[in-house]
């Protein structure tokens, strides 16, 4: 089955290369609307004149952005739905946020494309210059939330390729109830003491691929957020950040699960966290099922394998710390490398609703070249193959 979604994947991108080819159509250059190249002259209009004209075509339409360094001063919404099912959005330059966090800070969103069908974005390079607001968030001031600096919603059959996110203010990338979305060959970079700079955060959605990208943030480099389903995550390098995340699941009673996720052949190095499962410690009929962590490289890792279902901001609003999230069919499969603390896999499940189908196999952490150990409680499954580590169980 696993070989099978894989070659689906690919087949998918094989489609896109060939609609890439032949979907240019007409030409909308934002600079012929009045966007200016020099990094200061805001080109918020200019962009949105393009994408109404492109929006209103009946046929395959292409918004080019030239190089440059272009001001987009404002958030801005790129709305559909549109005539047409096939707009490129191809950009060779820079795409620059206000320096002053003020302006957007509170917006939630930056550069937002809602209700649109057959978008794709290639090349390019999206400059959240978040700076300002970290330091602020560091302080301990009262500041904005912050901006995602791109994200598509309710939306469908999107790509996102070559493209550069620099420095977001909050999360770089967000995928949000959507279907059919294909991110390829993406650079994501932001300081490792960043906060809540998540990489890219997929929630409410199916089929999503992420494909050879590389994300170092001060968050999770991949977050899997509710009612997430048939998720494809492969050729990931992850590092500096939180590793890669589902969750935090089982913040609301009634909550959609999440199901169909594999991650393989990554690499996650000197992260906080490899790959983790997170939960809150309240009831809730979410879950998590059917999960697949195959063929992935620690390295300096200070949590590699991690199921917390305890978590709780705070210590308030978690009576009992009894999380009501079902967690069951995870498989971790060669999984190897270095963990960077003497706890290498640590499994603390919920007393009520034990973890249930968790499956290991091939399993080989070190900890300064010595045996690491693995720490479980409330969780049932079986271990096969290599395993190199110390198993202390409370199931």
């Amino acid at each position: 089955m696993a070989n099978f979604i894989h070659a689906l994947v690919f087949l998918s991108f094989a489609s896109y290369n060939s609609w890439l080819a032949t979907a240019r159509g007409a030409h909308y250059n934002v600079v012929n609307y009045g966007a200016k190249p020099d990094g200061k002259t805001d080109s918020s209009n200019a962009f949105l004149a393009a994408w109404k004209e492109a929006c209103a075509s009946a046929g395959p339409t292409e918004i080019y952005v030239p190089k440059g360094r272009f001001a987009i001063s404002k958030a801005v919404a790129f709305t559909g739905p549109c005539k047409n099912n096939a707009t490129l959005f191809r950009i060779d330059g820079t795409l620059l946020a206000p320096s002053d966090y003020e302006v957007i800070g509170n917006s939630g969103t930056w550069i937002i494309f809602q209700q649109v069908t057959g978008v794709r974005i290639v090349g390019g390079v999206l400059d959240g210059q978040g700076a300002g607001l970290w330091s602020c968030k560091t302080s301990g001031k009262n500041c904005p939330t912050g901006a995602t600096s791109l994200e598509f919603t309710n939306s469908n059959n999107i790509g996102i390729r070559r493209l550069v996110s620099l420095n977001s203010q909050m999360f770089h990338i967000v995928i949000n109830e959507c279907q059919n979305v294909n991110v390829k060959g993406v650079k994501i970079i932001a300081p490792g003491n960043s906060p809540n700079t998540d990489g890219i955060h997929v929630g409410g959605s199916t089929h999503v691929n992420i494909f050879k990208t590389k994300i170092g943030t001060g968050d999770d480099c991949v977050s899997i957020g509710p009612a997430t389903s048939n998720l494809w995550v492969e050729n990931v390098i992850c590092g500096p950040g939180h590793g890669i995340s589902i969750g935090s699941l089982g913040r609301d009673l009634e909550e959609n699960g999440v199901q169909n996720v594999t991650v393989r052949s990554s690499t996650i190095v000197g992260t906080q966290n490899g790959v983790r499962i997170k939960t809150w410690g309240r009831e809730s009929n979410g879950f998590a099922r059917n999960i697949h962590f195959q063929n992935i490289v620690m390295n300096n890792v200070q949590n590699p394998i991690i199921i917390d279902q305890n978590y709780c901001p705070g210590y308030q609003g978690c009576p009992g710390h009894n999380s009501g999230v079902r967690i069951s069919d995870v498989t971790y499969q060669d999984i190897r490398g270095s963990s960077a603390t003497d706890i290498a896999m640590k499994f603390d499940c919920s007393k009520k609703y034990p973890c249930q189908g968790i499956k290991l196999q091939d399993v080989k952490l070190s900890c300064k070249n010595q045996q690491s150990r693995a720490l479980c409680a409330h969780a049932a499954g079986i271990a096969s193959g290599l395993m190199s580590l110390k198993v202390v169980c409370n199931c």
